[in-house]
């Protein structure tokens, strides 16, 4: 069944992007037969096809029922909930103070929700009351849908109710349709031994980058149709911003994919958010008006938008606040005006910090532990020289391999090749490294240069014994993941990544873990001979 611009449900295409295919195919198969049970899943967006069913189904159209019943089996945690907030649905009743708080009492004014023959009883009182006045045939017979949102959840609160549900039609001898919409396979919530008859399975996709993207730009056009008032003075979803919010939801994208796809969640921290990165864009435009209105006499209505390096600028400075604000309203720690309140955008604030990070790096590593130094300077080693050097640096023993003199560099002839110089590793910025490199490193900084402030302890004989034990302790691992915490260290690889050891990264500066990074009464210094130059660097402690 093909939507053209004259089909009363042409407009759904426009607001769920990505649709397209289930509108299709449940516009299709609804008004051809009545079927007693449909199940379908959706396992990213369910509220989502929640809605665009509830909009089909309630739009008059031909596919439009003469009852229909949107229920949420969150809400229905008992068995007469779901009956009372079914035949109320079905009927158009509205309970209020008006007609005393009372349920739908039908012609008898008995009561329905005593049980489920109460409630095929109402169902069918319901039918034959919207069959009254008109000739009785089968083709004039009411139709009536239930759709029961997050239907998981009837096999935990009411497991009972699972087969009389799938079997309402045949039980009531009405036409009505049960729609079973879950995020899970019918597998998982079936009952057992064959009670319930097989559905109409409708799997929806997942929904593609690009459709999410539209459907975020589809609430952003509601929401400036919405607040284009002619006296209202919030631009905050002015029309003229949408390329602007594109590039800004994209980016969202990018961010919060990787954690959830879910429409909504996603609408809901970029609702969050925007407001502060619109921010700078709003404020340089009332700069440039001279005054602090926007638009004082309504005449303006287009807005300067950024320059692409102005842009990214943008999105590079907001990065991290949208992986705050995930982590705070994906689980509901708080809300989104709450949490927009308390985070707003202070870029002069936050450029001036980071340039007296940068001058003043050494403040990060001041009051760290003795062990943390310890570990801060084992990773800024491992990070700025390879791993064939770790030998050459800590090993012990003499070399037993010759030195080979250096050739005489004789004078190039011309038209001869010249090679390519080896760019130095500082240069390239520092490199990842495992966490057992980290911890020989480290074993070997401190054997070197921490035995003799150790107190004796007679039960360490061998040489290395009391060092190998003290790196198999929970402190240094605490310590490693405090300094990730830090951002002194960097950890590569995903936490929940279990094959393979962890790799980190030292993002400190050689400036920060140059002198006085660790402290000894002595004043002892480390040396450690770098790669190329064969020069020693000297660590104080």
């Amino acid at each position: 069944m093909t939507l053209d611009e004259t089909n009363s449900l042409y407009p759904l295409l426009k607001q769920f992007p990505g649709y397209e295919k289930f509108i299709s195919h449940i516009t299709s198969v609804t008004p051809s037969f009545v079927l007693p049970f449909l199940y379908i899943t959706d396992r990213h967006n369910p509220r989502i096809t929640a809605s665009l069913l509830n909009q089909i189904y309630r739009n008059g159209g031909d596919c439009s029922p003469t009852h229909f019943a949107h229920i949420n089996a969150t809400a229905c945690f008992t068995a007469r909930l779901l009956y009372d907030t079914v035949l109320n649905a079905l009927a158009g009743w509205e309970v209020a103070w008006e007609n005393g708080c009372q349920n739908w009492p039908g012609e008898d004014g008995k009561r329905y929700n005593d049980s489920i023959d109460s409630f095929l009883h109402g169902l069918r009182n319901l039918s034959n009351k919207s069959w009254e006045g008109t000739t009785k045939t089968a083709d004039d017979e009411p139709k009536m849908v239930l759709l029961i949102e997050k239907a998981e959840r009837l096999k935990d609160n009411l497991p009972d109710l699972i087969v009389p549900l799938t079997r309402l039609a045949e039980l009531s001898q009405v036409k009505i349709t049960t729609i079973l919409l879950s995020s899970v396979r019918w597998e998982d919530i079936k009952p057992p031994l064959g009670a319930s008859p097989d559905p109409y399975f409708i799997d929806i996709d997942p929904p593609s980058k690009q459709d999410t993207v539209d459907s975020l730009l589809f609430e952003f056009r509601s929401a400036s149709t919405t607040q284009a008032h002619p006296g209202t003075q919030d631009k905050t979803y002015h029309p003229s911003l949408l390329p602007l919010y594109e590039q800004y939801v994209e980016h969202v994208y990018n961010v919060c994919s990787l954690y959830t796809t879910d429409i909504q969640e996603l609408q809901y921290i970029a609702a969050a958010r925007w407001p502060g990165f619109v921010k700078p864009v709003l404020q340089e435009q009332s700069e440039a008006n001279g005054d602090g209105d926007l638009d004082p006499d309504g005449t303006c209505n287009e807005l300067t938008l950024p320059a692409s390096d102005g842009r990214m600028r943008l999105l590079k400075f907001f990065t991290p606040s949208l992986t705050a604000a995930l982590d705070v309203l994906y689980p509901r720690l708080t809300n989104a005006t709450d949490w927009a309140l308390a985070n707003g955008p202070d870029i002069q604030a936050s450029e001036e910090a980071q340039c007296q990070t940068n001058t003043e790096g050494s403040i990060i590593v001041d009051h760290l532990p003795r062990m943390s130094k310890f570990i801060l300077l084992a990773a800024f080693l491992a990070s700025t020289n390879p791993a064939k050097s770790d030998v050459r640096m800590f090993g012990r023993g003499t070399d037993k391999q010759k030195r080979r003199g250096r050739k005489s560099a004789s004078p190039r002839k011309a038209g001869a090749q010249t090679t390519v110089a080896k760019v130095s590793q500082r240069l390239l910025g520092p490199v990842v490294f495992p966490l057992d490199r980290l911890l020989a490193i480290l074993g070997a900084l401190l054997e070197e240069n921490d035995v003799e402030s150790r107190p004796h302890e007679p039960c360490f004989e061998l040489p290395g014994e009391h060092t190998e034990m003290e790196l198999g302790r929970v402190h240094i691992y605490a310590a490693i993941t405090e300094l990730t915490s830090m951002r002194a260290l960097h950890r590569t690889t995903a936490v929940e990544k279990l094959e393979g050891p962890p790799m980190y990264k030292c993002t400190t500066e050689r400036s920060h873990v140059g002198p006085d990074v660790v402290h000894r009464p002595h004043g002892h210094r480390i040396f450690i001979r770098t790669r190329h130059t064969g020069c020693h660097k000297a660590f104080t402690l």
